[in-house]
């Protein structure tokens, strides 16, 4: 069954709630206020930016002196971090934080003026969490607990303890509140249970995580489960070549105590080790310069790095024992290829093939310098020597390429994932370490392919040039004589042309007068046709079609009083007179077209009372505005649409009462027709749009003056015709451009 009219009033009513409902919703969505820390940690980075206004009441759980006012608030469902620009609460207090939120550089934050104190409290509880989810920056803010292996304790530019704490391959960086009676390094290699609160480091420009950070509040909050055995310097030394290998009583948690000769030190970097059995690297942050062949202990924690074993975080001191001394060996170059020997300090000789020089610089240890690299042959296999200095090494640069070397250095390697050997660099304690064997001959190989190469060069060169230039005299004798002939040539077919072109000229201009011509005839007989059949529809089509409205009175009439047939009668022979008259005066314009001298508005009345007389339909003619004098065409085009719209309204409509308005504005003029009648069908008009000349000749006239008209009806409530001509003086004669444009 279809939709009734009450049936669609509910639905419509009903849609239009439910939008009511979802716009209120969503305005709601847009001003409310967020009062849980978790609510703005969920935010994206568009939902931060556009600072949404947040209330939040919470713990204190982070609040350092070097942060500038800036602190850490955590409620029940989590932590958040508060932009404050003034005074900085405490740790422990209970303050109430009104603000907008940002999208902040890693997670969401919260811009606030200002706080309100209204207690203390208790910390929240630390929740234990893995230690991926914290790396992965998960738990940024939050007040955790970890768990893990004190590795290094160093002191930072603010004065701050900071203690790195490996936990499961990682490390996270510790700022403890300890006691004034506590060592911090006394801590290393001590087990720990660490509770606070996460912090974060990242690249602002990318908002990118870099580094996890845990902010301890309270010298509670950091518990040392498990102390380190015994002094790391009081344990058993193991021998350099051992520490690698098999021991049942072996951990990674535990600090190794070896002794050796330094070999090698670079600053900031790493350290080198030799005792009788091999040698060893350290990597150390201690800010000292040792001595080559010192005899020095060390404690650290073994690690296997590019299948090497390395002793990081390693600590260093003098030491009064003595151990034996140690010198540069030769060694065969396939026991490196097996990968022996690393760490330790040998000999290798070769051929000197390249040399560079790039650049070092190390913050931590303040070291600037310079690093020269030396590619150096032996037996087919190819290995570099490199030294560092603080600047370029003159007595390495003297050395001339492709010299027989000799090189003291220690054995660095790089590994591939097999484990063996891929590259192979000697590190040279001092330039010392590379000798001079022998020199080159002045006629190497080098040089003299170098110096075959140049001759090759200038013979090809003076072979080359010999040749371009027989062949360049050759081709510009050709050329000279070319360009002689293609001159003459030129000149002719020049003289042809201008010959060519003259006579074209004027032949074109025959055809395009003559063109011309037809052309303007055309368009001046196709307006006239144009203006013919408007001319006959406005007045003598209507003048009939009033002849035959007053007949066809006159006829009933007749049938019931013969006397009142004789008005009728009367109207049809005025009509009659008129339409010679019309009739005349469009063959006068046929001969010569004269400007009538009439007024608009009275011509509207005359011509109104004309097409209503016995008809029952009562015309009201009214003007506003000013009066004055339009172009001719404007004022024909506007009483000519007038009576063609009246004609339709008298055949048409059934009218009773129709109102013709007049209204002169400053730049325009407006004509409306309106009637009470039976209006328009718009599918009866939009199946025959060709048929209804009437609308036709209306819309032409209106769009010849530079005019818009405007149609309006429905089904039972008349029709109204409006024609608004702008600018009226100028827009007559820019339609008539308009006009014949389109004709052309």
């Amino acid at each position: 069954m279809p939709p009734t009219a009450p049936h669609l009033l509910v639905l419509a009513l009903a849609s239009a709630a439910l939008l009511a409902s979802v716009s209120l919703s969503q305005g709601q969505d847009a001003t409310r206020t967020l009062t849980r820390a978790a609510e703005v940690r969920a935010l994206s980075t568009a939902e931060a930016d556009s600072r949404l206004p947040a209330t939040l009441r919470g713990v204190v759980t982070a609040a350092e002196p070097d942060w500038l006012g800036k602190f850490v608030l955590q409620d029940e469902s989590g932590g958040i971090f508060v932009r404050n620009t003034g005074v900085q609460p405490s740790v422990g207090d209970v303050v109430e934080v009104s603000g907008t939120t940002e999208p902040g550089w890693f997670v969401p934050v919260i811009q606030t003026d200002g706080w309100t104190k209204v207690g203390t409290a208790p910390l929240p509880p630390a929740r234990p969490v893995s230690v991926e989810r914290l790396m992965a920056g998960v738990e940024a803010n939050q007040r955790i607990e970890i768990t893990g292996l004190v590795r290094a304790v160093t002191y930072v530019p603010s004065q701050k303890t900071m203690i790195e704490v490996a936990i499961g391959g990682y490390r996270v960086r510790v700022f403890p509140k300890l006691p004034s009676t506590v060592n911090p390094r006394s801590l290393v290699a001590a087990r720990v249970r660490v509770r606070g609160t996460a912090a974060t480091t990242f690249n602002a420009a990318r908002r990118t995580l870099t580094d996890v950070l845990l902010m301890v509040p309270t010298a509670e909050d950091f518990i040392v489960e498990e102390p380190e055995a015994q002094p790391p310097f009081e344990q058993p030394t193991l021998a350099l070549d051992a520490i690698a290998r098999f021991r049942t009583n072996a951990s990674l948690a535990e600090r190794l105590h070896v002794k050796g000769i330094l070999t090698l030190q670079r600053p900031g970097l790493d350290l080198f080790i030799q005792d009788a059995g091999g040698g060893l690297r350290l990597e150390s942050r201690q800010n000292i310069i040792l001595a080559a062949g010192q005899p020095i202990e060390a404690v650290g924690f073994l690690e296997i790095v590019n299948f090497q074993p390395v002793l990081r975080d390693a600590v260093v001191r003098d030491t009064a024992d003595s151990l034996p001394a140690v010198s540069a060996r030769a060694v065969p170059m396939d026991e490196l290829r097996e990968g022996l020997h690393a760490a330790e300090w040998i000999r290798l000789a070769g051929t000197l093939l390249d040399r560079s020089t790039r650049p070092v610089r190390r913050a931590d240890a303040a070291f600037a310098g310079v690093r020269t690299v030396c590619t150096i042959r032996h037996e087919e296999q190819i290995f570099t020597a490199e030294y560092e200095s603080p600047a370029e090494s003159l007595p390495l640069a003297a050395i001339p390429l492709g010299s027989e070397v000799e090189v003291d250095g220690i054995a660095a390697f790089e590994t591939g994932d097999d484990g063996r050997p891929k590259a192979i660099a000697l590190l040279m304690p001092s330039a010392a370490s590379m000798r001079v064997v022998a020199t080159p001959s002045w006629f190497t190989a080098g040089r003299l392919f170098v110096a075959f190469a140049v001759a090759c060069v200038l013979f090809a060169a003076t072979a080359a040039w010999l040749l371009t230039v027989s062949k360049k005299n050759a081709m510009l004798k050709f050329l000279v004589a070319e360009r002689e002939k293609a001159q003459h040539e030129l000149q002719a077919a020049h003289d042809q042309l201008e010959q060519r072109v003259k006579e074209r000229t004027e032949q074109l201009k025959i055809e395009m007068s003559v063109r011309k011509s037809a052309e303007v005839e055309f368009r001046a007989v196709l307006t006239e046709r144009t203006r013919l059949a408007r001319e006959l529809h406005d007045t003598l089509e209507q003048a009939l079609t009033g002849i035959a409205l007053q007949l066809d009175t006159a006829a009933r009439l007749f049938q019931r009083n013969p006397a009142e047939a004789g008005q009728p009668l009367e109207l049809a022979r005025g009509f009659l007179k008129q339409s010679q008259l019309e009739l005349r005066r469009s063959i006068w314009d046929l001969r010569s077209r004269e400007l009538e001298q009439f007024d608009l508005a009275e011509a509207l009345a005359i011509s109104s009372r004309q097409l209503a007389a016995g008809t029952g339909l009562r015309i009201e003619v009214e003007t506003s505005g000013e009066r004055r004098r339009l172009p001719e065409i404007v004022e024909e085009s506007l009483l000519r649409i007038a009576q063609e719209a009246l004609t339709n309204v008298v055949k048409h409509s059934g009218a009773t009462l129709a109102t013709i308005t007049l209204a002169y504005v400053a730049d325009s003029v407006a004509l409306e027709i309106r009637d009470n009648g039976s209006g328009l069908r718009p599918d009866h008009v939009a199946a025959a749009p060709d048929r209804h000349f009437g609308l036709m000749g209306m819309s032409e006239r209106a769009k010849r003056i530079g005019g818009r008209l405007d149609l309006s009806s429905a089904s039972g409530e008349g029709t109204t015709v409006r024609v608004v001509v702008a600018h009226a003086a100028r827009a007559s004669s820019a339609a008539d451009a308009g006009a014949e444009d389109q004709l052309t």
